[in-house]
């Protein structure tokens, strides 16, 4: 594995890492309040990108790096943590604190 591509995986694993507290406290909180879907939109299709160059490498190259996969753990953590915003948007509602 090249080095740029191991520091590459070690950066994803590193937010990979964080996006389960934040699901934890989305999931206890059940509120919205201090959360922006937006940015978890943007975080989903920076990581898109980075999908999208992988798979480029892997057509030019026919090597499929390992991060590629780290890439699309993270995309599947913060779609949890958008569905819970969803939830917690209604929650929101009912109770009338938006």
């Amino acid at each position: 594995m090249k080095t740029a591509v191991l520091f590459e995986t070690i950066m994803l694993i590193g937010f990979g890492c964080s996006w389960p507290f934040n699901i934890a406290k989305s999931i206890k909180s059940k509120t919205t309040l201090g959360k922006s879907v937006y940015f978890e939109i943007i975080v989903i299709i920076s990581y898109l990108f980075g999908v999208a160059a992988k798979l480029i490498i892997f057509r030019e190259t026919g090597e499929l790096q390992y991060s590629f996969w780290f890439y699309l753990i993270d995309i599947l953590l913060v779609t949890t943590d958008v569905c819970l915003y969803i939830r917690n948007r209604k929650i929101d509602k009912e109770m009338g604190r938006i």
